[in-house]
């Protein structure tokens, strides 16, 4: 007998959620995130149709070549992804929407638009494939390179590093997080629980560039991030359409339900630590950052925050099918305006 073939909970095989064959280095840390978003979206039975792509410039902005080849995708000029994604999701509040960025593409000549789009909590799953360096032009320093740390060629960096996620949980975000490409366990459950948040995701993934950034003296490399990685819990995600019965002792974890009716469990390591604490989140991350380590897990979150489709109001329909008679004022209304203004 033929085997049979696996699909997922609506039907389709992994081979769906892919993409084109890598053009990065042998061993990048981005390849590894794109698997795991292939693997998140697969279990959780998202049909690619519905997602749009999104990207700027650099290695990193590569990768949405490389999961979801039957998503639509929209590889946008450098750093101006935001505002490319909040008109696509204006357009259709109904794709789901995810942007790849990088640490140069979003921390410098993108961090105005990363600003905003914070703020707005727009419904967007954002990642930031964080090496460190610009790996796409020779390995030169990224606004988030720590203080301290070293080139192949042994240039030392002497200004200090944007933390995003800092940013991120001060400017507004509803779900930040914070992984390494080498924790497959970790990420994932952090990339399925985004996809059951309602507003703006923030997800910065320490991914080592193994050309230009993964020796000593690096700070973004695989063996100091494994070494330096400091996690602020398990995190165990139970989608809405399998069974919510978790198992933890009772005062040893949280549960915090997502929009979709998704549980999200984290097993506290340190019995302070209070996700939904925006005070003590910021406080950990300084914290952690002074030690030279890097906090992982769900830094933030803020489940039942309306996002900015929901502030803005609008129709149910997507906009960008309505018709014209719906969108455009009739003479009337123009007549009216104008005869206000006399």
């Amino acid at each position: 007998m033929p085997t049979p073939v696996k699909v997922n909970r609506i039907g389709l095989e992994p081979q769906v959620y892919k993409g084109g064959k890598t053009t990065l280095c042998a061993g990048c840390g981005h390849n590894a995130i794109s698997e795991r978003i292939i693997d998140a979206f697969y279990e959780m039975g998202v049909n690619p149709r519905q997602v749009i792509k999104l990207s700027g410039i650099g290695c990193s902005s590569k990768s949405p070549a490389y999961f979801l080849g039957g998503s639509h995708g929209f590889n946008a000029v450098h750093g101006r992804m935001p505002s490319v994604g909040t008109g696509a999701m204006l357009a259709n509040k109904k794709l789901i929407a995810i942007g790849v960025s990088g640490d140069g593409d979003t921390g410098a000549i993108g961090i105005g638009q990363f600003v905003h789009l914070m703020r707005r909590n727009l419904p967007i799953i954002y990642i930031i494939e964080d090496n460190g360096c610009y790996g796409l032009t020779k390995g030169q320093f990224s606004p988030t390179a720590d203080l301290g740390s070293k080139l192949k060629t042994g240039v030392v960096n002497d200004l200090p590093p944007i933390d995003t996620c800092a940013l991120a949980v001060e400017l507004g975000a509803t779900f930040v997080g914070r992984s390494f490409s080498g924790d497959k366990k970790q990420l994932l459950a952090l990339l399925k629980a985004a996809l059951a948040h309602r507003g703006t995701v923030m997800l910065d993934v320490i991914s080592p560039c193994v050309t230009f950034n993964d020796h000593e003296g690096s700070t973004k490399s695989y063996a100091y991030a494994k070494d330096h990685d400091d996690p602020l819990e398990e995190v165990t995600f139970v989608p809405f359409f399998e069974d919510i019965t978790v198992d933890y002792e009772p005062g040893t974890a949280q549960e915090v339900t997502m929009h979709d009716g998704s549980k999200l469990v984290l097993k506290k390591l340190e019995q302070d630590y209070d996700p939904t604490d925006k005070i003590g989140a910021l406080k950990r991350l300084h914290e952690t950052a002074r030690r030279g380590e890097f906090a992982t897990g769900l830094i933030y979150i803020e489940p039942d925050r309306d996002d900015f489709l929901e502030l803005l109001n609008v129709v149910d329909e997507p906009l960008a099918t309505l018709p014209l008679d719906r969108i455009r004022p009739g003479r009337e209304a123009l007549d009216e305006i104008m005869e206000s203004l006399r």
